[in-house]
C-alpha cells in the first residue's frame, strides 16, 4: 500500500471509533511483532485499577521527567488526542502524531482490525521506542488483563483502588474485576498496591504470589499523610516531608502514596531519584479535569468521576469546594455507566441540576432518567448541549453559588473546550 500522508494517518485514527471494546491480545501483540516489538526497548510503570491511576500516572510521570526522559500514555483524552502521548510533559503534536500512525499503519496495512485504543497503544509504544525515552509511565485502558497496554514491558507494575465499573467486560463481582486488575502482574516483577477492600485484596495478593511478584501494600510498606507543612512521605527507606501537592481534594494524598511507592521501586530498577527531584516533580503535577478549578466567576469545578465510587470521592471533598455556597451541578453519562447510584448521592446535595447529553455515540439520553432524578434535587432542567447546560447553571449560580461538573470525563472535556469566563 502507498504510505498515508500525516494528515491522512491522522484522519484514519479519527475514523475509527473511540468506544469500540474487543478484549484479547492477539490483535495487538501480532501487531508489535510486524513492528518489531518497540515496546520491549521501553521500560515501563504499568498502572491499572478504577480510580486514581490517570493522577497516579501524573505525579509519577512528574517526578520521573526531573531526571529522565519520560513517556506518558494515558487515556481518554479532555480535548485532543494528542493528550494521550507525551514526552517531559510535552503532548505530541500532530505532524508526529501523523507520522506515528502512518508508519504503524504502513506495517499492518490500511484494513486492519485494530480498535482506536489499541492503535493508539501501538503508536505510543512506537514513538517512545524511536525518541528513546528513558522510562514510560502507561495507564490501562479497560482492566488490566486483557487490555493492550498489558503488552508492556514493565519494571514496576502499580494497581489503584478496585471498584464496580465495566461490569459488563470485567465482571460483576469485585473479586471478578480485581482479578482482570490484577492481570497487569508479571513473573518477578515488583506491584505497588493501594488500600483495597479485602476481596480484591485477596484477589491481588493471590495473583502477586502464584508469579513470586514482590508486593508493596500500602499502609504496610508505604504511606502518605497530610501535615501542617504539606505531604509526608514514608516508604521502605525514603523518608520524606513538606511535600506540595498541587493536584486538589483528600484522596490525592493516596494517589501520591502510590506515585511516589513507584517512584521509590523504580529507584531499584536502575532509575533512581534525588529527594529534590521528587519535590519539584510532584509539586510540578497537572492532572486537568480531576478536581479542576476553572477561573471566573461563579467558580467552576470540573471532576470526571463517573462511577460511584468516584462520585463517593467528590462529595467528600464537596464541603470543602464550596464552603456553603449553593452548588448547581452540570451533570452528564454514557450509557454503560449505572447512574442511578452516582445521581443517590450528589444530586440531593445539589441545589439544581442541569442534564445534558454528552458529544459521543455512548451517550445516554437525560429523559431516560429525568423522572427519577427530578425526585433528588430541587431544581433540575434537561439542555441540548452542554454549553446550554453550563449556561443555565452559571444564570442559577450567580452571584453566590457553585458550578460542579462531573459524571464523565467526555463531559469535562466537551466543557473544557467551550468554556470562556464570564467578563
Amino acid at each position: 500500500m502507498a504510505r498515508l500522508s500525516a494528515e491522512a494517518a491522522l484522519a484514519h485514527f479519527a475514523g475509527l471509533a473511540p468506544s469500540s471494546i474487543k478484549m484479547g491480545l492477539e490483535r495487538v501483540q501480532g501487531a508489535l511483532a510486524r513492528l518489531g516489538h518497540p515496546e520491549r526497548k521501553v521500560p515501563a510503570l504499568h498502572v491499572a485499577g478504577t480510580n486514581g491511576k490517570g493522577s497516579t500516572c501524573a505525579m509519577a510521570a512528574a517526578c520521573l521527567e526531573t531526571t529522565y526522559q519520560t513517556g506518558l500514555y494515558t487515556s481518554p483524552h479532555l480535548v485532543c488526542v494528542n493528550e494521550r502521548f507525551r514526552v517531559n510533559g510535552q503532548d505530541l503534536d500532530d505532524r508526529i502524531l501523523g507520522e506515528r500512525i502512518a508508519d504503524v499503519v504502513e506495517s499492518l496495512g490500511v484494513d486492519h482490525e485494530l480498535t482506536y485504543f489499541e492503535l493508539g497503544t501501538l503508536v505510543a509504544f512506537h514513538h517512545f521506542a524511536e525518541v528513546k525515552v528513558d522510562v514510560a509511565v502507561l495507564e490501562t485502558g479497560l482492566g488490566g488483563r486483557l487490555d493492550a497496554t498489558t503488552a508492556c514491558a514493565p519494571r514496576v507494575t502499580c494497581i489503584s483502588p478496585v471498584s464496580f465499573d465495566h461490569q459488563e467486560y470485567l465482571g460483576a463481582t469485585l473479586n471478578a474485576i480485581a482479578a482482570e486488575k490484577a492481570g497487569i502482574i508479571k513473573p518477578g516483577v515488583p506491584v505497588i498496591c493501594s488500600r483495597q477492600v479485602p476481596e480484591a485484596l485477596e484477589v491481588i495478593a493471590r495473583t502477586a504470589d502464584e508469579r513470586k511478584a514482590p508486593l508493596l501494600l500500602q499502609g504496610r510498606d508505604f504511606e502518605a499523610e497530610a501535615a501542617a507543612d504539606g505531604l509526608a512521605w514514608r516508604g521502605r527507606a525514603l523518608r520524606l516531608e513538606g511535600l506540595q501537592l498541587p493536584l486538589l481534594g483528600a484522596h490525592q494524598v493516596q494517589n501520591a502514596a502510590l506515585a511516589l511507592a513507584c517512584v521509590e521501586a523504580l529507584g531499584d530498577e536502575g532509575f533512581p531519584l534525588s529527594h529534590g527531584a521528587v519535590s519539584r516533580g510532584l509539586s510540578a503535577t497537572r492532572w486537568p479535569g480531576r478536581l479542576e478549578r476553572l477561573e471566573g466567576e461563579p467558580p467552576v469545578i470540573l471532576d470526571g468521576a463517573h462511577n460511584p465510587a468516584g462520585i463517593a470521592v467528590l462529595v467528600a471533598a464537596l464541603e470543602d469546594f464550596s464552603q456553603g455556597r449553593p452548588v448547581h451541578l452540570v451533570f452528564g453519562v454514557l450509557a454503560d455507566k449505572d447512574s442511578t447510584p452516582m445521581m443517590e448521592v450528589l444530586f440531593p446535595r445539589c441545589a439544581s441540576v442541569a442534564l445534558t447529553p454528552l458529544p459521543s455515540p455512548r451517550s445516554k439520553d437525560p429523559s431516560s432518567y429525568e423522572t427519577w432524578a427530578r425526585a433528588l434535587v430541587p431544581t433540575l432542567s434537561l439542555h441540548a448541549s452542554p454549553r446550554d447546560a453550563l449556561e443555565a447553571a452559571r444564570r442559577r449560580a450567580c452571584p453566590d453559588g457553585l458550578i460542579l461538573v462531573a459524571g464523565s470525563l467526555v463531559l469535562v472535556g466537551e466543557i473544557r473546550r467551550v468554556y470562556e469566563p464570564l467578563r
